[in-house]
């Protein structure tokens, strides 16, 4: 029976670092971007940073003919940032916020106002249902101290398992986005480990581009140099990942990434670089009997990859609970002056005199004081609570994967023995008392 064709799906993703007023040559660059967008023609084009919704609605006028079906991913208060252009039908959109997500007094940062999310579009491409995730977790900003590790080891748990169980009935699954971690971190390891996908750079057959797929280097003129310091060469942070299920087979066929400044252009697209990957589908007979989400396999690594996992969330669990024990002290001073100014205020009350002792100007910037003192604590008193409970959460779930990872291994390390005994020939035991 002739096998049939292969499909070619050609996907893109880059990070625009579209922040308005701030970005240095904003609407250039998304002029350039939305020009190189037209002209390549990709299937699917999956942005990050798009901060801005006019930019957006730029974007969506500039490729109106060549990715006329398109959706923006609203979330927090400035937005996701996230965006996502197809030549191909979009049948259905679904948005996912991470649940803890930085600080919101780190402003400079900006990654809470964002409202961090993974964002999943449902396609339709030549009769086979693609899903296709797009998602940006909290920066890094420190190597050495990295105060947003556990809160991105929860994103990338959250990730993960928003991806395997809104998988099911996909032919297949692809995610791109920048997920702010190296390739060999935990979490970037826990997530391909837990759901099969593929990093299209190790699976490319054919790759032009970066030195080793980089996409943040120490050459962009957008890059501040201090934070590649002990990078020399830069990072990769950037990815597409695929794997095909049910009746799809899917292999990468080539990768590319831009390499700096855009050609007769001073600056780059962005201060990252853009990944194309172009993916070849073939459909499958007789498929239907396989895996039909992402799904993580029996793996004694991967019990220690969520071990690993748990002892950073638990770091970030102790490190919030410190927090808040610190917030809720300083609460309890704000309390204390606030009784102190009740004091005051009824001493001329108690002595009958009309006389204030206390000069008034000291007495409301005392009360002042405590007042905003006890509304910030009380403030910030919510955020570290429930950001206790989140981790608390999240390494919850995690205890319990362990367990049913390590059930599974064992059914698993029970069940092949009688297997390759059966394919060896060797006969089964049978019970002392059988006849």
């Amino acid at each position: 029976m002739p096998t049939a064709p292969a499909i070619k799906l050609r996907v893109f993703s880059l990070n625009c670092w579209g922040i308005r007023y701030f970005s240095q040559h904003c609407s250039e660059r998304y002029e350039m971007i939305g020009q190189l967008l037209k002209e390549e023609e990709h299937d699917l084009v999956l942005l990050q940073e798009v901060w801005s919704e006019n930019d957006y609605l730029f974007l969506k006028k500039t490729l109106a003919h060549s990715h006329p079906y398109t959706h923006y991913f609203k979330s927090g208060v400035i937005g996701s940032g996230l965006a996502v252009f197809s030549k191909h039908k979009i049948l259905d959109t679904f948005l996912y916020r991470y649940s803890i997500n930085g600080y919101p007094y780190m402003a400079h940062h900006g990654d809470w106002f964002g409202g961090k999310a993974v964002g999943m579009v449902i396609l339709d491409i030549c009769d086979l249902t693609v899903h296709a995730y797009v998602t940006h977790l909290h920066a890094e900003y420190c190597r050495e101290k990295d105060a947003y590790l556990p809160h991105r080891v929860v994103q990338a748990w959250e990730l993960l398992h928003f991806v395997r169980h809104t998988s099911g009935g996909a032919d297949l699954v692809i995610l791109g986005g920048d997920l702010n971690m190296h390739p060999r971190d935990l979490g970037t390891r826990l997530l391909l480990a837990y759901t099969g996908l593929r990093d299209s750079y190790a699976e490319a057959e054919k790759f032009e581009g970066c030195e080793e797929g980089i996409t943040l280097i120490a050459e962009n003129p957008f890059i501040n140099k201090k934070e590649l310091e002990p990078f020399e060469n830069g990072i990769r942070i950037d990815y597409i990942l695929f794997k095909g299920l049910s009746r799809v087979s899917v292999k990468c066929e080539s990768l590319s990434t831009t390499t700096g400044s855009v050609p007769g252009k001073p600056f780059p697209y962005s201060d990252h670089e853009a990944l194309s990957a172009v993916l070849l589908l073939r459909s499958e007979e007789g498929g239907g009997a396989r895996p039909q989400r992402c799904s993580a396999e029996p793996d004694p690594g991967l019990v220690d990859m969520v071990n690993e996992a748990r002892t950073e969330v638990k770091v970030g669990l102790h490190s919030a609970e410190r927090m808040r024990g610190t917030v809720a002290r300083m609460g309890m001073m704000g309390l204390a002056l606030l009784l102190v100014e009740l004091v005051i205020a009824l001493v001329p009350w108690l002595a009958h005199s009309t006389e204030h002792a206390f000069p008034r100007a000291s007495f409301y910037l005392l009360g002042a004081l405590s007042f905003a003192t006890l509304l910030l604590t009380a403030l910030l008193y919510i955020l570290y609570s429930t950001q206790v409970k989140t981790l608390q959460g999240a390494e919850d779930q995690m205890r319990l994967a362990v367990t049913g990872l390590q059930e599974r291994l064992q059914k698993h390390s029970q069940t092949q023995p009688v297997e390759q005994g059966r394919v060896q020939g060797e006969p089964t035991s049978t019970p002392a008392n059988s006849p």
